[in-house]
């Protein structure tokens, strides 16, 4: 579903019909608590109702509608959405990732999708400028990551304020009932759904867009019939007016900031309904949100307006006050179903963010278990899933009211549209060459309603603003120090590797004894020879005969096929049986979910030196390139400065592909001294072929680089304390490199070296 296909229209309305349940339950569930945190302290007078609601049916207009449903929900990356995703997207458009470790033949790949620009073109200029500072580079981290941290916060407070806001219709039919009681069922309620996690939306998904589909008739049925009921007379709250009449009455007071604060929830879930976007297709969700969602919200929010006005006293509760006796309980149980629902989505949406954050680099090495085999997206993260649990209810038990959580809900909400709103300029000129004037109209709207919203969230820091703000820095150092020093430790790997001719000075043997078996040395480096190696054969004078350098990398695509997944190289001549892999992933696949990646890390070895025989050359990527045959046509040699040659382990197809320039010469072979030279060349390759198979029965060793980074003593307090004690503490909790590349243990060997920073 993350590729573009072409769907029927019967399958495209199943599929609409699904994403209710994933992607909507957020945004469905906030007229639980819209106008309780609209009006905390009670409503005086019928026009404020009729401007907030007004204030609430533009904002579902212009931002979730507008901007999220007919142009974010455009940007995305191969079907997959989310701040990391628009940063992937910007990356494979212009160098700007702080880890420098693609190469051409990236590009290649069928998912590696870019634009090119002319020379003088506005993109070419954005372009160029973003390319010429590293400080621009790491200003646009900044800006994703602070979004990454602030998404996460979201998947703490809306399990939290969903949940209570649920269980607090328990209260409403119970007056003389203890809030203790409603805050005690909310927080039973949470621990079943974090513990339900580890089963995968796969297992219960087909029981949510049923019961958000109920939810959104109900609501849209009950505010219905609450304007019946009540007078029509607040349906002029649809004419734009009263919201300028509101502001003139109202003007710069404190109130007014307030009531923004709680409409500011009503459009909670938007930014979600962005990151759990892999599920399905763009148009599924536009018609799901604009023939269902859509309407339905509108009518709840002006019934309960309806109900507000005419009952002004039941401000706190108007969402559980204004449902009909007779069918009470059944929407308390469908409301507290949707809740668990809207927090299922929200939960899963922050999966998929750390799972992202983590193959960029920027978070520490975490499990990560995938819960169904048809959909690369539901993941499953353990650790996460226990941290996420554990806030919630702090955060339940501690604020025991949706006022003040509702209030650090918003600050959240508001700072994730803002990092979107700003990711987006740069994908409008770069990916999408739009014209600057639309860019500018885009930007102008969208913060001409955010950035209202973002300053009544601020006044609102100390009644429990300062929650996600707590959150999102306490994540962000995590993020920002271990990204840090992921690149000062790639960094260091490439400015200490060893040349090629210092390898080919040693000559066959390395200087050493070459014992039988195969050494897999893994490396962050996707060219040349890692400084691990020369610091391994100087203390231990014996090396394989046969040494695999294996580079596991991720790249900024969503996925990388597994027909294109490895690149096999070799390094130096023949007899030296050296030997580069790059393992290439995208920020949705799952490494480990290659279950033997050493047997398919050997079958690429066998398939390289097979497709070899049909080439008598060999070269590296950078260092080292010699005269390779062809025996194409009119059997010419071809001078290769790059020769890439990339296998599918999973049928034996091969593919080829060949970098910078082929140069053709006449080859000194003759047509009559093919068959002999075949004839040698089958034989040199079942030689090598059986060698290598030798080689694996005599044993294989992987041998692992344990790089520990260091402050330097002449450094500032701050970075001694990021570096020696925080990132040296997240190193010791987090999974070993062995753990996540599935190693096993009686064949691993460490090597250990200290870099200063």
């Amino acid at each position: 579903m993350t590729r573009f296909q072409k769907f029927s229209s019967v399958l495209m309305l199943r599929l609409a019909f699904q994403s209710l349940g994933v992607v909507f339950g957020d945004l469905g569930t906030s007229p639980l608590y819209v106008f309780y945190n609209a009006f905390p302290h009670g409503v005086n007078d019928d026009e404020d109702v009729i401007g907030a609601l007004s204030l609430i049916i533009y904002t579902l207009t212009l931002i979730p509608l507008v901007k999220y449903v007919f142009v974010v929900l455009r940007a995305n990356d191969n079907g997959q959405g989310g701040t990391l995703a628009l940063y992937s997207l910007l990356c494979r458009h212009a160098k700007i990732s702080t880890i420098p470790n693609q190469h051409k033949t990236d590009e290649d790949l069928t998912t590696y999708s870019r634009q090119t620009y002319e020379e003088n073109s506005l993109a070419a200029k954005i372009k160029r400028w973003l390319e010429t500072r590293a400080y621009k580079r790491n200003c646009l981290l900044i800006l994703v990551l602070l979004g990454t941290c602030t998404a996460i916060g979201d998947g703490i407070l809306t399990p939290a304020i969903s949940v209570l806001s649920a269980s607090g219709g328990i209260k409403v039919q119970n007056p003389n009932m203890s809030t203790d009681i409603v805050v005690l069922v909310a927080v039973i309620i949470l621990i079943g759904v974090f513990s339900m996690q580890h089963f995968g939306t796969d297992k219960v998904g087909w029981l949510f867009a049923p019961i958000v589909l109920i939810w959104f008739i109900l609501i849209g049925s009950v505010g219905a019939l609450n304007i019946h009921k009540h007078g029509s007379s607040v349906l002029k709250a649809y004419n734009p007016v009263y919201i300028y009449r509101y502001f003139r009455r109202n003007g710069n007071s404190s109130n007014t900031w307030t009531v923004l604060g709680g409409i500011m929830l009503s459009i909670t879930g938007t930014e979600a309904l962005f990151a759990d976007l892999c599920h399905f297709p763009v148009l599924a969700i536009q018609i799901a949100f604009t023939f269902i969602v859509f309407p339905c919200l509108l009518l709840a929010y002006t019934g309960q307006a309806a109900y507000i006005i005419s009952n002004k006293q039941h401000v706190n509760d108007a969402f559980y006050r204004s449902i009909p006796d007779a069918i009470y309980w059944p929407a308390f149980v469908i409301a507290t179903a949707a809740a668990i629902i809207a927090s299922q989505a929200t939960i899963s949406a922050t999966y998929s963010i750390i799972k992202q954050a983590l193959a960029l680099g920027c978070f520490p090495r975490v499990k990560v278990v995938h819960t169904s085999k048809k959909f690369l997206g539901q993941i499953y993260i353990p650790d996460i899933n226990w941290l996420l649990l554990i806030l919630c209810i702090a955060v339940t038990a501690g604020f025991k009211n949706q006022s003040q959580i509702g209030n650090a809900y918003g600050t959240a909400v508001v700072i994730v549209m803002l990092v979107t709103t700003f990711l987006m300029v740069p994908i409008m000129l770069l990916v999408w060459k739009s014209h600057w004037i639309l860019v500018v109209t885009f930007i102008v709207l969208s913060l001409m309603v955010e950035l209202p919203y973002f300053w009544a969230c601020i006044l609102k820091i100390d009644q429990g603003g300062w929650v996600p703000l707590v959150i999102a820095i306490a994540f962000f150092i995590i993020m920002y120090v271990w990204h840090y020093c992921t690149v000062k430790r790639y960094e260091f790997e490439m400015h200490s590797k060893v040349s090629m001719a210092w390898i080919l000075g040693l000559g066959p043997s390395l200087g050493l004894v070459r014992v039988p078996g195969i050494g897999f040395v893994y490396t962050e480096l996707a060219s040349g020879v890692p400084h691990i190696f020369s610091h391994f054969i100087t203390n231990l004078p014996a090396i394989h005969s046969v040494v695999v350098f294996v580079c596991v990398k991720y790249l900024p695509v969503y996925t990388v096929p597994v027909e294109e997944r490895f690149l096999v190289r070799r390094i130096g001549p023949k007899n030296f049986h050296i030997f580069r892999c790059i393992a290439r992933y995208g920020y949705k696949d799952l490494h480990k979910k290659d279950d033997d990646f050493e047997k398919m890390l050997f079958d690429c070895l066998t398939l390289f030196i097979r497709l070899e025989s049909m080439m008598d050359g060999y070269s590296d990527s950078d260092e080292f390139s010699l005269p390779e045959q062809r025996t194409e046509g009119s059997i010419n040699t071809a001078f290769l400065a790059d020769k890439t040659v990339n296998t599918m382990c999973s049928n034996g197809d091969l593919s080829y592909s060949s970098q910078d320039s082929i140069v053709p010469v006449q080859s000194p072979l003759g047509v009559n001294n093919l068959l002999t030279y075949s004839s040698q060349t089958n034989r040199t390759v079942s030689n090598e072929v059986e060698f290598l198979n030798r080689c694996r029965d005599a044993g294989v060793v992987h041998i692992l680089g344990n790089t520990i980074v260091r402050a330097r003593r002449d450094s500032g307090i701050i970075k001694k304390i990021s570096v020696d004690y925080l990132y040296a503490f997240m190193r010791r909790i987090c999974r070993e490199n062995s753990v996540m590349f599935n190693i096993p243990h009686e064949s691993l060997l460490n090597v250990g070296q200290i870099y200063y920073i």
